[in-house]
């Protein structure tokens, strides 16, 4: 009789937790990391986290569409959430057009084209990315990335290992979407976390629901800790 009781007790217990179902964190990485700039990021186990993985996007494949073909990722039969950094961002800002998330939160990102520094701007009118080789666009990025964003040297290693591991093809179409993406509005209910010190998407452009002191644009990695907490902070609203 008490093995059947406690044979009926595991049943019950393991019903009852399969009838729980967490919710999804999906995190978008951005155009020059990927899921190890989320290294920080520790949240608690009524949260399952799910790293976004970015294929090469075909030839002149559009911001909008990269995010259709990214949402093939994103199991909406259960509740989820989306995080992003800078292109994860505005892929989530895509998405919440697509999808019908919990929660939006994006970092060192922005939410439309008028939050994109004059030199995106400048690159749509006079498209010179256009003639310049993928393997070019790859090396620059390379030789540019610690002079733009010195920052990254607090985690220089990181950074690097992310950034060579790139496709050069995937880099230069990532950036021509970039370039033209044509979003004028946004859902007002993502939360946008962005750095004083961002020089790649200057603060000036961006309406922020919370400013990083002295946070630059890979302080996702740099300022993690920090970051998580808002994150936290967020997730409780």
């Amino acid at each position: 009789m008490m093995i059947k009781i406690l044979v009926l007790l595991c049943s019950i217990n393991a019903t009852f937790g399969q009838n729980i179902s967490k919710t999804n964190i999906y995190l978008l990485p951005g155009q020059g990391s990927d899921a190890r700039v989320f290294s920080k990021i520790t949240l608690d186990s009524t949260y399952n986290l799910r790293y976004i993985v970015y294929p090469i996007p075909a030839k002149n494949t559009t911001l909008t569409q990269f995010a259709q073909q990214i949402s093939k990722q994103i199991d909406t039969a259960q509740k989820f959430i989306l995080i992003g950094v800078s292109l994860g961002g505005m892929i989530c800002t895509e998405l919440a057009d697509l999808l019908k998330p919990e929660q939006i939160i994006i970092i060192s990102s922005a939410k439309c084209r008028a939050e994109l520094p004059q030199r995106y701007r400048f690159q749509k009118a006079f498209p010179i990315n256009k003639i310049i080789p993928a393997r070019v666009i790859y090396w620059g990025a390379k030789l540019l990335q610690p002079i733009v964003e010195p920052d990254r040297n607090k985690s220089k290693n990181t950074f690097k290992a992310m950034l060579g591991a790139k496709n050069p093809k995937y880099l230069k179409r990532t950036a021509d979407m970039i370039i033209n993406w044509e979003r004028k509005i946004y859902n007002p209910n993502i939360t946008h976390i962005h750095g004083d010190n961002d020089h790649t998407l200057p603060l000036k452009n961006i309406k922020a629901s919370y400013i990083i002191s002295h946070g630059s644009h890979m302080m996702a990695l740099t300022r993690g800790e920090e970051i998580n907490d808002l994150i936290l902070k967020t997730l409780q609203k």
